[in-house]
């Protein structure tokens, strides 16, 4: 039965004891002997002795393997939860018994996303770290646009949230500058280009000597910001400034010159239209100048021509140019009643011209000298003038109305006469403003103007011939001819007494002569304003005679009153 059961394994469990009983079995029939046997299974003992270490071994090697793997998870689970910042995680399972192979298996899940956490968040630092890497390289200008940017080593020991706040805020920071270095770069461009707009200078190729970057073409984002580009466009816009500062100054002056010389030629103002362009920055500041072109060399080289033209031109007209200023200079002196020698001033302007040993310039310096002179002397003079002309002319009004009065045939119908009666109310008006007849209305006069009537006739019939003789002689010496002046043309310090009235021309010296002599020989002028006229002209004789002028000018003050009073 135990035979079947060892052949037939089958119908039975093999084990062990089966198949010792089963070799039993056989060393019975084969008839070994007890020491064979004892050997043999010695054998098999020690056979089964080596399975079961090598099992042990394997065990144990194993179980080893998995306790290290679970301290290595677990020490892994920690770095990745210091690198990351966190203080735990929500996988994190909170007990650790079980088995080691049921530990392993509950940390595995945690593990992996940790791992693929951190992947993401050392991909947000290089990110972020590359950024702000090619900015300071844009800052500094050791990065040239076209360069891309090297992958930066990432710190993976040091992966939280408050390091990649750090490097975000340095990120912004450098954001904000690179935006305002933007912001002057584009600044001083457009400064660059407004300038060489206005100077004609090429705006291209003025700005891509500073930074190729700076052309229009380039985007915006790829402009140099660095220290050089922008301490170049710096200097390049002050270069520009200066220059704009020096040409305009430079065609104020041509400008200058230009009208100084269009004035002195009279040159006529469609001639003038071509220059617009240059003068009308006469008075302009150097930030008014905005058109383009408006400071070109070519300009500034066309207005020199000009000026240079202009020169030559006023040398050969040299002469006309000076006689038109001495007409001016003797139109002067002649409504100021200041007597002059024009034609010696004409001789001598004439042979300095044709002398050369003067210059143009300094030639016309000096006569405009003269005219300014003259104009002061003549705006001095024009108080005591209007007071002596108004004087003047109500004297004689006043003979012409005493005259018109004593004529009998005055309102006959005859031609004329309507005039004469209008002249006649003007005078009387004219008569009775004059301040002395004006108190003689009020106070009946005083001294010799209470019978100033019957004075004027007793002094009609004391004139004898010989007074009337001695008054012609003394008219003739004091108003008679005088020097015109010096040799130079310079006048002699002589007041007119019968300059137009209107302020126009005064007349010729022999009609000046007549009227003074008129006054003093007329009938019916008061022999107290005659006296009192012949002692003025005499007075006036002796004062400039002797250069006198405040004395002339105070003399003249106190005669016209005291004329006032009579």
């Amino acid at each position: 039965m135990a035979v079947t059961d060892a052949q037939n394994p089958l119908l039975g469990e093999t084990t062990c004891g089966s198949l010792l009983q089963k070799l039993q079995e056989i060393w019975d029939e084969v008839g070994e002997n007890d020491e064979e046997r004892d050997k043999m299974l010695l054998q098999l003992e020690q056979e089964c002795l080596d399975v079961y270490k090598r099992k042990v071994e394997q065990a144990t090697k194993s179980r080893a393997q998995l306790l290290q793997a679970l301290s290595d998870s677990k020490v892994e689970l920690s770095s990745l939860l210091s690198a990351l910042g966190e203080k735990s995680f929500v996988g994190i399972p909170e007990k650790t018994s079980g088995t080691i192979k049921e530990q392993l298996a509950a940390i595995a899940p945690a593990l992996e996303q940790l791992w693929k956490q951190k992947e993401e968040r050392a991909k947000e630092f290089s990110d972020v770290q590359s950024q702000i890497q090619k900015i300071c390289g844009e800052i500094s200008g050791n990065l040239n646009l076209s360069e891309q940017v090297g992958t930066p080593a990432v710190d993976e020991a040091d992966l939280s949230l408050k390091k990649l706040d750090e490097f975000h805020a340095q990120l912004q920071e450098l954001q904000k500058e690179k935006s305002d270095r933007l912001h002057k770069v584009l600044e001083f461009v457009s400064t660059v280009h407004d300038l060489c707009a206005v100077l004609g200078m090429d705006f291209f190729s003025t700005v891509t000597e500073v930074h190729p970057s700076l052309n229009d073409s380039t985007g915006v984002q790829s402009k140099s910001i660095s220290n050089d580009t922008l301490s170049s466009l710096s200097q390049t816009v002050l270069v520009l400034k200066e220059d704009k500062k020096q040409r305009l100054h430079k065609l104020q002056e041509l400008a200058s010159q230009l009208i100084d010389l269009w004035n002195l030629m009279d040159t006529p103002e469609e001639e003038r239209r071509h220059f617009d362009h240059v003068t009308c920055n006469m008075s302009a500041t150097v930030d008014e100048v905005t058109v383009p072109g408006a400071l070109a060399l070519d300009l500034i080289e066309q207005a020199e021509v000009e000026v240079e033209r202009l020169d030559l031109l006023k040398a050969s007209r040299m002469k006309e140019i000076a006689f038109k200023r001495q007409a001016e200079l003797e139109e002067i002196f002649a409504r100021a009643h200041i007597e002059i020698d024009p034609e010696a001033a004409r001789e001598k302007i004439m042979a300095m011209i044709d002398s050369g040993n003067v210059e143009p310039a300094e030639l016309l310096a000096d006569m405009d000298n003269q005219i300014a002179k003259a104009k002061e002397e003549s705006l001095s003079r024009k108080e005591i003038l209007d007071k002596v002309e108004k004087w003047m002319s109500a004297c004689e009004e006043e003979s012409w109305l005493e005259d018109y009065n004593r004529d009998e045939n005055r309102y006959n119908a005859s031609r004329g006469a309507h005039l004469n009666l209008k002249r006649a109310e003007k005078a009387r008006i004219l008569v009775n403003k004059i301040p002395g007849k004006k108190e003689k209305k009020k106070s009946g006069g005083c001294g010799i103007r209470r019978s100033s009537k019957n004075n004027n006739t007793q002094n009609k019939k004391q004139y004898s011939v010989q007074d009337l003789a001695l008054l012609d002689h003394l008219a003739q010496k004091v108003v008679g001819p005088r020097t015109n002046g010096g040799a130079n043309g310079t006048p002699s310090r002589r007041l007119s007494l019968n300059a137009q009235q209107n302020g126009g021309r005064s007349i010729t010296k022999e009609g000046k002569r007549d009227n003074t002599r008129r006054l003093l020989q007329s009938t019916t002028l008061p022999y107290q304003k005659k006296m009192l006229l012949l002692m003025f002209l005499a007075v006036n004789q002796f004062l400039l005679l002797h250069d006198k002028r405040a004395e002339i000018l105070r003399f003249y003050t106190s005669v016209i009153e005291y004329f006032c009073c009579y």
